[in-house]
């Protein structure tokens, strides 16, 4: 049995799981990161644009498709290099501290300052009440949980294309704020590429967030089903993942190919958060089940 090395701070430990056991990193089925499973093709759509990697990025007429798309004014809205450049920009700016704990890793937590908060919660998955408060609310998942791009809340946004179009390479995330301009001084010259900004219209004429969103919350039961059938005891809220209380289920499936996110960097060890998976992950994740010899319950 190969050594399967320990869990990342954040997901996606795909590679690292592939490479220990020697085999194709594409043959991996990464649950530990929650992006899209109902995405497009983005491959083939980056093909009609690799020219743009002859050009100096102009991130101007991509931010203001993407305003457009989420309803925003443009002025309020600036692109980022992912979702991670988005918090790191306003947490230099203003700090801050979390609502509360477990949340997400990346979202400062200092004593005091304006409150983050995740919505959907990462990593309960469930959805902000219409009445709690925050002065920074990470929406990267908000999308897939609602079909909607964004609540259209008081106070600074963070977002996270890459999730929804499940393109985490392409690094495209961005902030709405009344007042963003404080926030992208901070940004380095051409910080989103030029191929990211070429392909992104495109990805938004591509997007189905409510039908995205329906698909997910099926599949999201079909999990939550399978995995109770294995004994587990499921949080199934609103996200494209489950929380599932299952110690040692990483180190069990990893060598069959399947990882799941390790919830220690939540401080929750004795848990892990599984993404969405389409059908197909689906009864590969069951196999994967059986062969690691967790047991099916009857009834």
């Amino acid at each position: 049995m190969p050594d399967i090395p320990p869990a990342g701070s954040h997901g996606g430990d795909g590679p690292r799981i592939a490479r220990a056991l020697g085999i194709d990193p594409r043959t991996i089925l990464d649950l530990s990161q929650s992006p899209n499973p109902f995405a497009p093709d983005v491959a083939s759509m980056l093909d009609r644009h690799l020219d743009a990697v002859r050009r100096y990025p102009d991130p101007s007429e991509a931010a203001r498709v993407l305003a457009e798309a989420i309803g925003v004014d443009s002025p309020r809205l600036m692109l980022t290099n992912g979702g991670s450049e988005a918090i790191w920009l306003v947490a230099w700016e203003i700090g801050g501290r979390v609502w509360t704990e477990p949340e997400f890793g990346l979202h400062p937590r200092n004593p005091d300052g304006p409150v983050w908060r995740s919505d959907p919660h990462n990593p309960s998955g469930r959805l902000a009440d219409p009445d709690e408060a925050a002065d920074v609310w990470d929406e990267a998942f908000y999308p897939l949980a609602t079909g909607r791009w964004t609540a259209g809340r008081a106070g600074v946004v963070v977002g996270s294309l890459t999730k929804v179009f499940a393109a985490p390479g392409l690094r495209l995330g961005y902030i709405i704020a009344d007042d963003v301009e404080r926030f992208a001084r901070h940004q380095s010259q051409w910080s989103v590429n030029s191929l990211a900004l070429a392909v992104l219209p495109e990805l938004l004429d591509s997007a189905d967030l409510t039908g995205w969103s329906e698909a997910i919350a099926i599949a999201r039961k079909e999990l939550a089903e399978l995995l109770r059938r294995f004994g587990f005891a499921v949080e199934a809220a609103d996200a494209p993942w489950v929380l599932v209380h299952a110690p040692g289920l990483r180190e069990l499936l990893a060598p069959h190919g399947v990882v799941v996110r390790d919830c220690a960097s939540f401080g929750m060890p004795e848990h892990v958060r599984v993404a969405v998976p389409d059908s197909d992950g689906l009864a590969r994740l069951e196999s994967a089940m059986l062969l690691s010899g967790v047991e099916a319950k009857s009834g």
